[in-house]
């Protein structure tokens, strides 16, 4: 177990699987107490028991964050076990049905901006309540560089909302930084995860769909997005602010 994160608490939305498992790994893979949530208890648990397999320190809490009562509760909660919230990766998010933008199902829609746009902000007004109160903090929000070039077809809603996650984070990163909280964003591009798979796609599907638009050859792996999670809640990013970290081996280059 590594220092950089000794005695920090940090919380973890859509921890159970992907990017958000694999950040929360890492966090506690450097000393932090870490809380995971999403909405499958399951998927949560096996994080848990990943992070403890390797002595680490983790809890659960089932929430939704499109929920505002919910977000607020798991925010109380990881305060009530740990007294504190230092660190929040606010990672949680759906895909939604591929679909050109004129025959977007409504609801679809309006459950991909109320998970990836309003979930975010949610979790951003909870946790940031508790990091004025605590002295101040780090959010680190989950984008996409799909958000910048919304070049993949049928991904409206999803580019619509992560371009407003971006938006929302260095809005947000002004309106709060005097108060000692400190936000920023990444922006991936295709990564190796279930949600970068098309319905019924192989892994080599994907590479070939995917690879020819990357100039670096290849798709992202968590790891390396969670070490940029990492470098920004860090000490070693105290002076990033407001700022949407684009990690895609080069597709918005």
């Amino acid at each position: 177990m590594g220092k950089r994160f000794n005695g920090k608490v940090v919380l973890v939305t859509g921890g159970g699987s992907g990017i958000g498992r694999a950040t929360a790994v890492a966090f506690a893979r450097e000393g932090a107490q870490v809380v995971v949530s999403g909405r499958d208890e399951e998927k949560l648990r096996q994080t848990v028991k990943e992070i403890e397999a390797e002595g680490g320190a983790a809890g659960s809490v089932v929430a939704d964050v499109g929920v505002g009562a919910e977000v607020e509760g798991l925010v109380a909660e990881t305060v009530r076990r740990h007294g504190k919230l230092d660190i929040a990766f606010n990672n949680a998010g759906v895909l939604g049905s591929p679909a050109p933008a004129a025959d977007l199902d409504e609801d679809d829609f309006d459950t991909v901006m109320r998970t990836n746009l309003t979930g975010t902000w949610l979790s951003m007004k909870h946790e940031i309540a508790q990091m004025r109160s605590g002295g101040g903090g780090v959010i680190v929000n989950m984008a996409s560089n799909i958000g910048a070039h919304g070049r993949l077809p049928g991904m409206a809603a999803y580019a619509a909302s992560k371009a407003a996650v971006s938006a929302l984070t260095r809005t947000a990163a002004r309106d709060h930084i005097a108060e000692g909280v400190r936000i920023n964003a990444v922006s991936p591009g295709a990564t190796d995860t279930e949600m970068s798979l098309w319905p019924g796609e192989t892994e080599a599907g994907r590479a070939d769909r995917l690879g020819a638009a990357i100039p670096l050859g290849r798709v992202g792996a968590v790891d390396e997005i969670a070490a940029a999670v990492l470098w920004l809640a860090s000490e070693e990013a105290t002076f990033v602010v407001g700022h949407d970290l684009v990690l895609d081996g080069g597709a918005t280059a």
